[in-house]
């Protein structure tokens, strides 16, 4: 509630006197503490609906799924009117719900909220994905390596093809980004479709949020209380707590400095704050300790609710002035301990020991304490914390969907979209390289066919010149076969003619050789008588055919 334009949200046990701080101071950040079932959801819900009436947008995000009734009016009951009588409040107080947007980076139980991977960058995306010092390093390079290369990276898909693209021209990119090892590249691959199956890719997308967009008053006046719903989320420490350390650093990077405001700007309350620290790095603690310290100038208060105030770090709990510290039980000497130094985190009250206060705190009590207008943190009070006026526990499914879909964020941000990015980009350019490639293989293979083809047409030639030359042999033996025939038959033809003039004069020769052999044979055998003459003729003609033989032969 507001009280003399303070935020009033208890009232001490001892005089019932109001516990209120400036709203000047209320960006001095803050801690809600406490054992489960000691009311620190209730502390919550009127903190916010403290500043929601001061006009100051809330972020709260809601575990347990019963902050969201924070948008529907409180119920009369007995125990309400009891709490309200105690607080003198019977004449103020009435029953109101607060202007509310539910979101869910599931899209499932709110509004679908998304950021890029490009913003995320590469130190909380490797708490995300659980990878260590080398593998973040590695991680770090692709993003070095999209930013120089122009490369959008806006959802899993997008940083898969980076990886993809890194890992497959890792040689190249070594000489000036170093040597990428590719089993880094498959751990951070494997996170990432892990991270996918856990529906973390619906967190990264497009429409990204825009902060500017939480930073809206409804039409009274009264600060918009954005609410994430958590139930899902919530099993998921790394993404839940990641996400809730974006949300801060989105803000401290986009909002300008104001010095100190007479009211901040908006109030976060991280719920389960101790997963914001576990398996954190010395680096991403570094981190968170510099914007809780430096965002307060930006106008911007941080609420840190857990069960134990030891679960934030000393720096960071050093910068918290607005204290409320439900109940804790210490049954263990480590308990003890440890409600001790909460005990020691407050100014001292003479009247009372804090230690065994914050033992004794029934539900609904607390230690308080806030800091002054001069800035300087108030002695502890003990204190019953004032009842909300808004509902207490959950809403229905349908009034959820009505609150869902009655907020004008609902139509810009609830249907997803898919812009030119690295994915797009390296696609095509692997489409253009596959096309070259295609290109290439289709001209060496035109080449192969044209060399291919001179060469069966030079072979076919030198075939026909071949075949030509056998021709050519084959007509050149045959004629000359044939002149050789026609020549053998010419001497045959001659030899016979040679022949037959021969036999002709052989015939001739023997008849006059023959007749003149026999003439003379004759003469001389008529010396001899009749008989002589007779041989004489006889062996006359013989000699002389003999004689024509032997010169017909020789």
């Amino acid at each position: 509630m507001i009280k003399d334009n303070r935020v009033w949200i208890a009232n001490s046990m001892t005089g019932n006197e109001p516990l209120t701080f400036s709203s000047k101071m209320a960006n001095r950040h803050g801690l809600v503490a406490g054992a489960t079932g000691t009311g620190k959801t209730v502390t919550l819900k009127v903190l916010a609906e403290s500043f929601s009436d001061m006009g100051v947008p809330v972020f709260l995000a809601d575990v347990k799924g019963d902050l969201a009734g924070i948008c529907k009016a409180g119920s009369e009951s007995e125990d309400m009117q009891a709490r309200i009588g105690r607080f003198g409040l019977a004449d103020c107080f009435n029953f109101q719900g607060y202007p509310a947007v539910i979101w869910d980076i599931f899209g499932k139980q709110g509004i679908p909220l998304r950021t890029t991977i490009s913003e995320i960058g590469p130190l909380l995306l490797s708490r995300i994905l659980g990878l260590n010092d080398l593998q973040r390093d590695i991680l770090t390079i692709v993003f070095k390596i999209a930013d120089d290369q122009g490369l959008l990276l806006i959802d899993t898909k997008d940083l898969k093809a980076m990886l993809n693209y890194v890992q497959e021209n890792s040689s190249a990119l070594e000489a000036e980004y170093g040597k990428i090892r590719s089993a880094s590249i498959g751990t951070i691959m494997r996170a990432l479709v892990g991270l996918e199956l856990d529906g973390g890719e619906t967190f990264f997308g497009e429409p990204a949020l825009n902060i500017n967009d939480w930073l809206a008053l409804d039409s009274s006046g009264k600060g918009t209380i954005h609410i994430l719903d958590s139930s899902s989320l919530i099993n998921n420490g790394r993404l839940y707590s990641t996400f809730l350390l974006w949300l801060m650093s989105e803000l401290f990077e986009t909002l300008p400095e104001i010095g100190d405001p007479d009211k901040p700007k908006m109030v976060f309350f991280f719920d389960e704050a101790h997963l914001l620290f576990n398996d954190a790095s010395r680096e991403l603690l570094e981190k968170i300790e510099q914007v809780v310290k430096l965002i307060r100038s930006k106008g911007v208060g941080i609420y840190f609710c857990t069960q134990n105030p030891r679960d934030i770090p000393d720096g960071v709990s050093a910068q918290l002035g607005n204290k409320v510290q439900h109940a804790l039980h210490a049954y263990t000497p480590a308990e003890q301990k440890s409600v001790r130094a909460a005990a020691a985190a407050f100014r001292e009250n003479p009247d009372f020991d804090t230690y065994e206060a914050i033992n004794a705190l029934g539900i609904g009590e607390a230690i308080v304490s806030f800091l002054g207008d001069d800035g300087i943190p108030t002695i502890a009070q003990k204190a019953f914390v004032l009842p909300p006026r808004s509902r207490f526990g959950s809403l229905t499914e349908e009034e959820r969907d009505q609150t869902i879909k009655a907020s004008l964020l609902y139509s810009k941000y609830y249907n997803p979209q898919d812009p030119d990015s690295a994915y797009e980009f390296l696609l095509r350019k692997g489409l253009e390289a596959e096309a070259e490639a295609a290109r290439r293989k289709q001209e060496e293979e035109a080449a192969r066919e044209a060399e291919a083809a001179e060469k069966a047409k030079a072979k076919e030639e030198a075939a026909q010149q071949k075949r030509e030359e056998s021709e050519k042999r084959k007509e050149e033996a045959a004629q000359q076969r044939k002149e050789e025939a026609e020549r053998k038959k010419a001497e045959r033809e001659k030899e016979r003619e040679e022949r037959k003039k021969r036999t002709e004069a052989k015939k001739v020769g023997k008849s006059v050789l023959g007749t003149v052999g026999r003439e003379v044979g004759k003469n001389f055998g008529k010396k001899f008588g009749s008989l002589g003459s007779k041989v004489g003729g006889n062996l006359g003609a013989t000699l002389g055919r003999g004689i024509l033989e032997t010169l017909f032969k020789s």
